[in-house]
């Protein structure tokens, strides 16, 4: 194994801070660009829902 303890690891010779702190920025971004989408669609899907519920309630409207 390259690293022979778990400390050695974590520090990797003083550039631990940096590659860590890069790691957690890409999950982060990876994390944020697979969840946009699914919050983007589900307020879509809402907002239609709630557009058509109006529509259909001004049309019965209409007919009376």
């Amino acid at each position: 194994m390259y690293f022979d303890s778990l400390q050695a690891l974590l520090f990797m010779e003083g550039h631990g801070a940096y590659v860590w702190f890069v790691y957690l920025v890409t999950v982060l971004v990876i994390a944020a660009v697979l969840i946009a989408p699914v919050r983007r669609r589900k307020r879509l899907l809402a907002r239609l829902n709630a557009e058509l519920g109006q529509s259909q309630t001004s049309s019965r409207g209409s007919k009376a």
